[in-house]
């Protein structure tokens, strides 16, 4: 892949101009509240009893999100670990699901409690069943909605997400102070998102190559992945008043979630993504309230540091006093 972005010591310094709407803080307590308020009983842990792991006990999960419906998940816990337990939160890329339990033995083998969180609609334990108002003009999540925030599908999902931090810390074998969300491309725009939603819940938030930041710079030059979903769905649909989209996106732009995150985190990002441009990914670090480092793959592609980063995640965290729990 080439280069086609601004050069890194721009990316360092990039700020764009975009104001967040004016009821955004307000829009996002009601939603949550709301969704608090709809409860949808207890997360209920089911042990999966024929896991031919030795080291790894495994429970599907599902946990209240969105107006109280389930959401699916996995919990690996670390057998014989002491705990309380720190816990990673991880949120999955797009078009993806939590998928089987043995695709996600790092963290446990860290000595972590894990929760593999599904994507309604993506995966195929979580259904996404409400009702989207107008037609769907094209393929995939990008435009579900998007005439109205109060229907947008991201509405839904970063819901999802932090009811799942508001699940796990009841769980008695959790460190409610030892939480950190996880996730790469839109995982990591949603770990980005509930480290803004969810406040001192989130001890530390490990961004990979984010997704769902800068919309409009996104839908304007990414060339290859979800983004240009967008670009589609204006240039046949609302090519005469695009902002009307855009007035909905800035609802769930990383660009605002950012600045109202405050704990520590860990961004990366590749110069040779065309998924999600360097520049987008900068927009929303630099902006970062809190803590802030960031991995730069100058060769990297989507696939950003590939096995690399998940060793620069687990020196970080065992930096700032979060590392993985010891065996009994």
């Amino acid at each position: 892949m080439p280069l086609t972005d601004l050069p890194l010591d721009e990316l360092r310094e990039y700020r764009p101009e975009v104001p967040a709407p004016a009821d955004f803080d307000a829009f996002w307590t009601d939603t949550l509240a709301t969704a608090r308020a709809a409860a949808g009983g207890p997360a209920v842990y089911t042990p999966v009893a024929d896991a031919p792991l030795t080291a790894v006990d495994v429970f599907d999960v599902r946990f209240p999100g969105w107006g109280g419906q389930p959401v699916a998940g996995w919990l690996l816990l670390p057998r014989g670990a002491r705990g309380p337990l720190p816990a990673v939160v991880q949120y999955i890329g797009y078009s993806g699901g939590r998928g089987l339990y043995t695709e996600h033995l790092l963290w446990s083998a860290a000595g972590y409690a894990h929760l593999v969180v599904d994507s309604r609609g993506q995966g195929h334990e979580t259904p996404d069943p409400d009702p989207v108002p107008g037609p769907q003009y094209v393929r995939g999540f990008m435009t579900r909605g998007i005439q109205d925030p109060e229907h947008y599908y991201y509405r839904r999902i970063m819901t999802d997400c932090v009811r799942a931090v508001d699940a796990l810390r009841e769980h008695p074998a959790i460190d409610p102070s030892r939480i950190v969300v996880a996730g790469g491309s839109q995982g990591g725009g949603l770990a980005l998102s509930t480290a803004g939603l969810a406040g001192d819940a989130v001890a530390a938030a490990l961004v990979d190559v984010p997704f769902l930041c800068h919309y409009r710079r996104s839908a304007e030059i990414a060339s290859a992945g979800p983004y240009p979903e967008i670009a589609e769905y204006l240039g046949f649909h609302q090519r005469h008043d695009p902002e009307a989209a855009f007035r909905t996106l800035n609802y769930f732009d990383g660009l605002h979630f950012a600045p109202r995150a405050s704990a520590p985190t860990l961004f990366s990002v590749a110069l040779m993504d065309p998924v999600c441009p360097p520049s987008t990914v900068f927009a929303a670090y630099n902006r970062y309230a809190g803590e802030k480092d960031i991995t730069v793959w100058p060769f990297g592609d989507h696939a950003g540091g590939r096995g690399s980063q998940p060793v620069e995640q687990l020196r970080w965290l065992a930096a700032r006093g979060l590392g993985g729990a010891s065996a009994g």
